[in-house]
């Protein structure tokens, strides 16, 4: 029951759009309603308001640093194992993704998952995050750059924890989902349409 109740809260964490909020406290439109319609700090970043920004980033990663950290806090407590641990941070990923809150159109999940990851351990964190900044130090796509350290931080969790840890599949997860959230970006990426940080745009309608 325990478990049912630690995964349930972390779900409503993960459900605070941040994006959404942020916007309506700076007076600023639906994130949803301009560019790429993700309600995340990348989008939010269009608007010219740096400050939403990267307050969105900091409140959407920070959910899924608390979500995580008071599972690992209490669990004990109550019962709660490492699996139930696993299924929070599974939870807390699928309430950005799919926000009861705002109509299950959430975001995809790269500073929420970067939290989780953070939380759960932090050299996975900063092994995942290294890998993201290699990419896009190279490449200059923040997109790839996700897709790439979605990748590799299921590899970086076994390395840590092991095969046989419930972790893993629960972060397995969550690199199929947000690479799955990424499938548009990926199509881009194969057509060779996929924009780079600092190029050059073109003038909006």
């Amino acid at each position: 029951m325990a478990t049912i109740v630690f995964v349930a809260a972390a779900y409503l964490i993960g459900s605070l759009s941040f994006a959404v909020i942020v916007s309506r406290m700076f007076g600023l439109p639906d994130p949803h309603s301009y560019g790429s319609g993700n309600p995340g700090a990348t989008n939010v970043l269009r608007t010219g308001k740096r400050p939403a920004a990267a307050l969105t980033l900091a409140g959407d990663t920070g959910k899924g640093v608390l979500a995580v950290v008071l599972a690992r806090h209490f669990a004990a407590d109550y019962g709660v194992d490492i699996t139930g641990i696993a299924l929070v941070a599974l939870a807390v990923f699928l309430g950005h993704l799919y926000p009861v809150f705002f109509r299950f159109k959430g975001g995809k999940g790269v500073a929420t998952a970067l939290g989780i990851l953070c939380a759960i351990d932090l050299w996975l964190g900063l092994a995942t995050l290294a890998s993201w900044l290699v990419i896009m130090l190279c490449f200059r796509m923040v997109s790839l750059a996700s897709i790439i350290a979605a990748v590799f931080a299921p590899f970086y969790t076994g390395w840590l924890f092991g095969a046989a840890s419930p972790l893993l599949p629960a972060v397995l997860a969550i690199a199929a989902l947000l690479i799955y959230r990424h499938r548009e970006n990926i199509r881009r990426l194969f057509a060779g349409q996929e924009a780079r940080i600092g190029a050059k745009k073109q003038d909006s309608a």
